[in-house]
């Protein structure tokens, strides 16, 4: 752990540069960095302590899986990450988060819904439970 109580990042050894755009899944292991463009999902393999960082210039459209995945771009898919997500201030998600530790800085956005891992699925509410309120007010009868 580092002085900040965080674990220490395992290296970036990967890198999709800015420019250029990948059409496919990725599949890596340790650490990727993501500068352009990936059409596709990105998947970490096997090591628990992997990390994927989705630049500000970033755009990805898929399925973005890692142990810690920070964001300050643009991903366009469902979010899954197995111990911290980091939502840096220009983060847009568009897409359903999973994350066992949630970091979320002022700006980022995230159009979908928050799901703790290991978290029970939310039961819709039962209409028939809860009956319909009139206001007395109310010209209806």
């Amino acid at each position: 752990m580092n002085w900040m109580g965080k674990k220490s990042l395992p290296p970036i050894r990967s890198l999709v540069g800015e420019g250029t755009a990948v059409r496919g899944d990725l599949c890596f292991q340790e650490g990727l960095r993501i500068d352009g463009e990936v059409h596709g999902d990105i998947l970490a393999e096997g090591d628990r302590r992997s990390v994927v960082v989705v630049s500000e210039k970033a755009r990805v459209t898929g399925k973005v899986k890692a142990a810690h995945v920070i964001i300050n771009g643009e991903v366009r898919g469902p979010v899954f990450s197995d111990e911290l997500l980091e939502l840096q201030p220009r983060a847009r998600v568009h897409g359903d988060v999973t994350y066992r530790t949630l970091e979320m800085h002022p700006g980022a956005l995230v159009d979908g819904t928050l799901k703790p891992a290991g978290a029970a699925p939310v039961q819709p509410a039962n209409p028939a439970a809860n009956p319909a309120l009139k206001l007395a007010a109310s010209n209806d009868a």
